[in-house]
């Protein structure tokens, strides 16, 4: 599909056909919306409001986290604010933790430090892919795929998950796949849907993607988008795409293991199993310096080997988790339990979803209306929320299903 913008002859528009692209792709438009018209851009600030949209803080941080950023600001020498690439001490600690969590013997060379886990997909679509390559991923995504996808120049090709067990439906993803495709986006433990994919399913994948690249003459990657791998409930087992694909790029951030989205840093890891490791290396390093200098700043780097020590409260998220879902259902809602991240996909009673955020709102409890996941009939909820707002939400959750169009009489 083409979203690039079309151009009267001789316009004088100083606005790129790649930017009007990005501009016109659905999910940034409907995200703009979101964030300047919607009634959480209304209401955001408002003091006794319930904000349970975006993935970021209701409390205080750690001290553990202040501490951490507070003693790698105070310099031990000259050099301690210059330009930093990729730290060695920082690389060390992001492949040992990487390599305890996964089993896969990263080494510190393989990770390539970047400014949080936008830059790391963008990174590995950059290297990867040519313009008018097709990157295929499913639906619901993360909103922001479909803009990194066009910024670089490459096509967007949707697929949608099974919306009964939120797993990656592998014949679609097989018959999506043409001699354009270059790459997949695998994002485990799922936002929004909590979904960890069972390693049988990674395993079917992998399969499929090992015909495909013989049959098409060209090799697939897998882009693993994991920045909730640490955050999994009920001591589940989580897996990584690495583990089953070689042809693997591991994006990672650190802003969801400390609850700190606004702090960039983290990190696009080549596994040693990836047989074009080697010829990637030199174009990683030329992406980040042409890309911006899209490594993460100097106090990050120097704190990376303590924030590696410790993350957010799981077993908190997981007591909301269960107090939200055990509720919920109580009063209709269809929800699974989450299996990782910080997110309910809640079923909507209202079909038309947007609706019934809407009356949400009106109410004072804030959500995201599936639409903005490409998904219509269900919204999201964030557990980032303090406790206090989600206990303050639940009769409101309980007024809107008695009254919303399915229920009533």
């Amino acid at each position: 599909m083409n979203t690039s913008v079309a151009r009267t002859p001789g316009s004088r528009s100083p606005v790129s056909d790649r930017a009007a692209a990005i501009e016109g792709v659905l999910p940034y438009r409907l995200l703009n919306k979101f964030f300047t018209s919607s009634p959480w851009a209304k209401r955001k600030n408002e003091p006794d409001i319930c904000d349970l949209t975006f993935g970021n803080p209701h409390e205080m941080p750690q001290d553990a986290y202040v501490e951490a950023l507070q003693e790698a600001t105070f310099p031990r020498d000259d050099q301690w604010f210059a330009y930093k690439q990729n730290t060695p001490e920082a690389q060390e600690a992001a492949a040992s933790s990487l390599e305890r969590l996964l089993g896969v013997p990263f080494r510190p060379e393989d990770i390539h430090l970047t400014t949080g886990g936008f830059a790391a997909i963008a990174l590995a679509l950059k290297a990867v892919a040519d313009p008018g390559d097709e990157v295929i991923y499913s639906l619901p995504p993360w909103f922001c795929y479909e803009p990194i996808v066009v910024e670089a120049g490459l096509v967007p090709v949707k697929v949608t998950v099974n919306l009964e067990t939120f797993d990656l439906d592998l014949d679609q993803i097989a018959a999506a796949i043409t001699v354009r495709t270059r790459a997949v986006i695998v994002n485990t433990p799922n936002n929004p849907t909590g979904r960890i994919y069972p390693a049988a399913v990674l395993q079917g994948l992998a399969a499929v993607l090992e015909e495909a690249s013989a049959r098409i003459g060209r090799r697939v990657y897998v882009i693993s988008d994991e920045p909730y791998n640490r955050i999994v409930f009920d001591g589940a087992r989580f897996h990584s795409p690495v583990e089953f694909y070689p042809h693997t790029l591991l994006a990672y951030s650190y802003g969801k293991t400390h609850l700190s989205p606004g702090e960039r840093i983290g990190y696009l890891a080549l596994p040693p199993t990836l047989p074009e490791r080697d010829g990637l290396v030199g174009a990683l390093a030329a992406l980040q310096l042409a890309m911006g200098w899209i490594y993460p700043n100097a106090v990050l780097q120097h704190a990376l080997p303590r924030l590696e020590r410790f993350s957010i409260d799981v077993a908190s998220l997981q007591r909301k988790r269960d107090r939200m879902v055990d509720a919920l259902r109580e009063m209709g809602y269809r929800v699974s339990r989450p299996e990782g991240t910080f997110y309910l996909f809640v079923g909507s009673p209202d079909p038309d979803d947007e609706a019934f955020v809407a009356s949400l709102a009106d109410r004072g409890v804030l959500v995201m209306p599936g639409a903005l996941f490409e998904t219509p009939g269900f919204f999201r909820i964030s557990l980032t929320a303090n406790e206090e707002m989600l206990e303050r939400s639940l009769p409101v959750f309980a007024a809107a299903i008695d009254r919303s169009p399915s229920t009533a009489d």
